[in-house]
């Protein structure tokens, strides 16, 4: 039998172990965050699912107005745009206001609590991997985490493991880190205007980092989306395509095994960070 066929019927049949539900689906205002740069408007998409703390600590940042007129940091070749406060120094550094100045790491769901909706694909880092509502996720068959594909939004941390707030964060914008997998708390992700982050001057500093000020990227603000959405006269106007929907998993038997006429040997294989999301 053919790896193309082969593929698109195992499709089929995981399509009856998913839950029927409209093919797209549109994002929740209070779980979006819009950061305006001088370039355009990246909207970030959070996933208190897994990281319930490190997210209503950051949304309490982004009500004080932490992130106004902050900058981007570093930029990274191939691997990851972050921003935050530049200040190493207590006493020098913008105040936290209300939020928490320390939160432990959070990674993993039980598996038997979330709607991991698995795919076919030999995986490095993990027995098995999949989506979550869109997020892709990594099990060892008990626990579920989110795995740092590219557009994934993390919170940057130091040695110990209580040392992140969610002050300090980073996108995604080079290969798939995923030896960061269950390393660093990761709370969502990016829906709209990667390129601008991916597109940022590279820091000629260690690990990216910009070395003078003058090289920082301002940015002008960072808006909860149930109050930049709620003034904006075309709505959200993003829709994902449902992982949990059958057309879903038709895209995935579609990526894995491309039979467009350029292909001179489809691979039969996916690998999870190759899947992508579509979106509308």
């Amino acid at each position: 039998m053919k790896i193309a066929k082969l593929v698109l019927i195992l499709a089929y049949l995981s399509t009856s172990l998913v839950k029927a539900d409209s093919t797209w689906v549109q994002p929740d205002s209070e779980n979006l965050l819009v950061m305006q740069l001088s370039s355009g408007r990246v909207v970030l998409q959070l996933a208190p699912e897994f990281a319930p703390a490190h997210v209503r600590n950051i949304r309490q940042l982004v009500a004080q107005g932490y992130f106004d007129g902050s900058s981007i940091l570093r930029s990274q070749d191939n691997y990851v745009v972050q921003w935050g406060d530049p200040e190493s120094e207590p006493g020098k550094q913008k105040s936290l206001g209300k939020a928490a100045a320390t939160l432990k790491v959070e990674f993993f769901r039980d598996l038997e609590d979330i709607n991991f909706v698995e795919i076919t694909s030999t995986d490095a880092y993990a027995e098995k991997v999949g989506f979550v509502d869109g997020f892709p996720a990594a099990s060892d068959g008990k626990r579920v985490w989110l795995a740092h594909c590219y557009g994934m939004l993390g919170v940057s941390r130091d040695v110990e493991d209580d040392s992140g707030n969610g002050s300090g964060l980073y996108v995604v914008t080079g290969h798939a880190p995923r030896h960061l997998d269950r390393n660093v708390t990761l709370v969502g992700r990016v829906l709209e205007g990667m390129s601008l982050l991916s597109s940022l001057p590279r820091g000629t500093g260690d690990l990216g980092f910009y070395e003078s000020s003058s090289e920082y990227v301002p940015i002008n603000s960072i808006k909860l989306g149930s109050d930049y959405f709620a003034s904006s006269p075309a709505g959200i106007g993003l829709k994902m395509m449902n992982t949990n929907s059958a057309e879903f998993m038709q895209h995935v038997a579609t990526r894995t095994s491309r039979t467009e006429g350029w292909f001179l040997e489809p691979t039969g294989k996916i690998e999870l960070c190759n899947v992508g999301v579509p979106q509308k």
